[in-house]
């Protein structure tokens, strides 16, 4: 099996799983525990939350949470005892933003994108002044077609008026720098080679938003018994990410001028040239997807957002980006990074290529 699905999750990484071991096998002691075990337990947490933290802006903290998804709810939902509670958010958001919005009960302006996927800080600074909003949501790299968002210009321009900036930064996290304008950062382990069931939300010193789930408080606004072996294995995934951030980089880079070569006549969703290289969204005219899955099945891609698989609707990313029904179900996904080879990568496109000339052919 080929896997090309980055954006889904990542290979855990052999560092982050060598760092997890002693927490699984050996050490099992509540962090939150005042003994000598659970003090260990507990500067182990601490020492992958500084590791987590050197990927984020200065002058902040990292929550751990169970995720990007939980880290978000809170960050929307923990706003809304600020003045009138209105949010304003972009239309190629990920659910766990814009159904966490649409549940809220709360004012809201959807904002629409460009054919580019990127949104106009302007336009998002207009829908904040009309609202009166105090918070704008905007993710810095989108999952399904790896457009980066303006968010050093979308900060200059909605932090003024008084909203509260929250970046949804799972697809960017230890890819692309942090902007250091945002006032609360979503991030997950598993998307950097980390493990799965943990992420963190960072505050800016002085935001301070009411809890999501009470009880012992133990991350102080967040209640919930931390595991050191998840907490470990997220920080060395993180400092690997730091480390190796300009060699993923154009390792990615890489691959997508090679993919992009190889798939000549495929149109690219999204951006051009704002955009995280190891993601390639494009289409081909009157590709049936669902039958390329079936013929090529020792490849792993998307034909979106796997988040959002089997709904049976076309992905609102690409309906916001102007794609009709048609082109948007003729669309794959193909996610590729730091354990993927070019040869690999090759040989898995154009197997890719093959079933889909056989299909036009047999049409």
């Amino acid at each position: 099996m080929t896997y090309l699905d980055y954006q889904a999750t990542t290979p855990l990484a052999p560092e982050a799983f060598d760092a997890m071991v002693p927490w699984l096998r050996d050490q099992h002691a509540n962090p939150h525990s005042p003994h000598r075990a659970g003090r260990a337990a507990k500067a182990a947490v601490e020492v992958a939350r500084a590791q987590v933290a050197a990927l984020m802006p200065a002058g902040g903290r990292v929550v751990f949470t169970s995720g990007a998804t939980e880290a978000l709810n809170w960050a929307i939902k923990g706003t809304g005892h600020i003045g009138g509670g209105a949010i304003v958010t972009q239309a190629t958001e990920h659910a766990a933003v814009l159904d966490t919005v649409a549940a809220s009960g709360r004012a809201s302006v959807v904002v629409p994108v460009g054919q580019d996927g990127r949104v106009d800080p302007q336009a998002m600074a207009a829908a904040v002044r009309e609202t009166g909003a105090v918070l704008a949501a905007v993710m810095l790299v989108n999952n399904e077609i790896g457009v980066i968002q303006p968010m050093p210009e979308i900060a200059a321009a909605v932090r003024p008026l008084g909203a509260l900036l929250l970046c949804d930064a799972v697809q960017g996290f230890g890819r692309v720098p942090i902007p250091e304008a945002c006032d609360m950062v979503a991030v997950s382990a598993h998307k950097i080679h980390g493990p799965k069931g943990i992420g963190a939300l960072w505050l800016r010193d002085g935001v301070t938003i009411t809890p999501l789930l009470h009880g012992g408080d133990q991350e102080g606004g967040r209640s919930g018994t931390l595991s050191p072996a998840l907490c470990a294995g997220f920080g060395a995934a993180a400092v690997l990410a730091k480390a190796r951030m300009v060699e993923d980089a154009a390792h990615a880079a890489r691959l997508f001028a090679a993919a992009r070569e190889r798939l000549a006549g495929w149109t690219l969703n999204g951006s051009t040239e704002h955009r995280w290289p190891g993601n390639l969204s494009v289409r081909r005219d009157g590709l049936d997807v669902a039958r390329l899955m079936s013929d090529v099945r020792d490849v792993a891609f998307s034909a979106g957002s796997a988040c959002a698989s089997g709904s049976g609707r076309t992905s609102h990313v690409l309906r916001a980006i102007g794609l009709t029904d048609a082109e948007a179900r003729s669309t794959i996904r193909v996610g590729f990074g730091r354990y993927t080879t070019e040869h690999e990568l090759a040989a898995a496109l154009d197997r890719l290529v093959a079933a889909a000339d056989a299909q036009r052919m047999a049409a």
